[in-house]
């Protein structure tokens, strides 16, 4: 399994910040390895965030985002001491969710 994600969220007035950092290799399929032979596309293609369990947040990703990519998103509503969970899910079925609490 991948290591952790870094999740920081923080209120600011009615909203809070949202900022992930994820570790995943994110390779696209096109680039070859040292024998010449191409490396297996690898990369996240859904990743989603909730509120106390509420969906928040959706996307689909594709084989152009960067390795251990960062992501930062606003929730409107959300406060101090809401439990914010995000979950990715990568294109060979391997899946990460990590919690954070807003402070």
């Amino acid at each position: 399994m991948a290591d952790p994600m870094r999740i920081r969220a923080q209120a600011s007035g009615g909203n809070a910040v949202v900022r992930v950092l994820m570790s995943h290799e994110m390779e696209t399929g096109q680039r070859k390895d040292a024998s010449g032979k191409a490396v297996p596309a690898w990369h996240i293609t859904e990743v989603s965030a909730t509120v106390n369990g509420k969906p928040a947040m959706a996307a689909e990703w594709g084989p152009a985002v960067s390795k251990n990519p960062f992501l930062q998103f606003t929730l409107k509503g959300a406060k101090a001491g809401d439990k914010v969970a995000v979950t990715w899910k990568d294109n060979k079925g391997d899946s990460r969710t990590d919690e954070a609490v807003v402070s």
